[in-house]
């Protein structure tokens, strides 16, 4: 895997080795961050990081600072071998180890806000639609915030939401990246 643009573009990512992961692909992380235009100064939370393609992606494009949310002590080391590969400074991120749905709590404790969130769980198992629920309960994305859902084609996202609607589609393959953004 590599980073497509920015900064860091061209350079090669691990993955977690004997982990159970699905890595976004290439192209698919170049099409999100084309849709999304602008990611410069943002603050961004990678959650179920994984390699953390997500988050480096958008560091190498200029995020503020990211916050790599993962529970696999694997996937955890990939993200910081990646970090220091890159020669990140770590004040433009942080590495928590939690479940997706445990960190909330924290976040919303610390008073955490975020401008961009990446949810990339795995498939089949209703996880993106639970993070949509806590994610709009907690109300940790800022007023121009948005929220890049990646899931399989038939997992559906139907949730009630009160701060968010889906904004944007886009279908790859089995994959389908759906875009969530503030109301008004």
């Amino acid at each position: 895997m590599r980073i497509v643009g920015g900064q860091y573009r061209s350079r090669l990512i691990d993955m977690p080795k004997g982990a159970e992961v699905r890595p976004t692909q290439d192209r698919v992380r170049e099409a999100v961050f084309n849709i999304l235009a602008d990611v410069n100064g943002k603050k961004v939370l990678d959650l179920f990081a994984g390699s953390g393609a997500y988050g480096l992606e958008a560091i190498s494009r200029g995020a503020s600072h990211v916050t790599f949310v993962e529970n696999n002590s694997r996937c955890l080391n990939t993200i910081e071998k990646n970090l220091e590969s890159l020669n990140v400074e770590a004040p433009k991120y942080t590495v928590l180890r939690s479940s997706a749905y445990m960190v909330f709590d924290r976040l919303d404790r610390d008073g955490e806000r975020f401008d961009l969130i990446f949810v990339d769980p795995p498939y089949h198992k209703d996880m993106a639609r639970k993070c949509l629920l806590y994610i709009d309960n907690y109300d940790i994305l800022t007023a121009i915030g948005m929220v890049v859902v990646e899931h399989f084609k038939a997992d559906s996202l139907e949730a009630e939401l009160n701060t968010m609607v889906p904004d944007k589609e886009r279908k790859y393959g089995d994959t389908l990246i759906t875009i969530f953004k503030k109301f008004g």
